[in-house]
């Protein structure tokens, strides 16, 4: 019990959010961009969304990210596309210019 309190003393702020809201450091950067400005989400829709950017990072990193794929014009539009298709599943909040500002804020974050 000791050990886990000073493990939880070491943690700093961004491991305790990443661990309170049960994604990967990768997977809250995304959720992040996806996220701020901060936005007026339900409970449910920022569950939809931090499902969405698992979901994301899954299938780019199963799909697209492969070996030199910014090298290639036909793999860096694949993953542009990819991104688009996953962000596509975001709430009817976001707005369609927000949808585009996020599509390319993610395609730069992950580039």
């Amino acid at each position: 019990f000791r050990e886990l309190i000073q493990f939880a003393q070491t943690l700093g702020d961004e491991d305790k959010r990443r661990i309170a809201e049960s994604l990967s450091e990768e997977e809250l950067a995304i959720f992040d961009l996806l996220t701020q400005p901060k936005l007026d989400l339900t409970e449910k829709e920022e569950q939809d969304v931090k499902q969405i950017a698992k979901d994301l990072l899954e299938a780019l990193k199963r799909e697209k990210l492969v070996l030199d794929w910014r090298k290639r014009q036909q793999t860096k539009a694949a993953v542009e596309v990819m991104i688009k298709d996953v962000l596509d599943k975001l709430p009817d909040r976001y707005s369609i210019e927000a949808y585009e500002q996020k599509c390319r804020e993610i395609y730069q974050h992950i580039y």
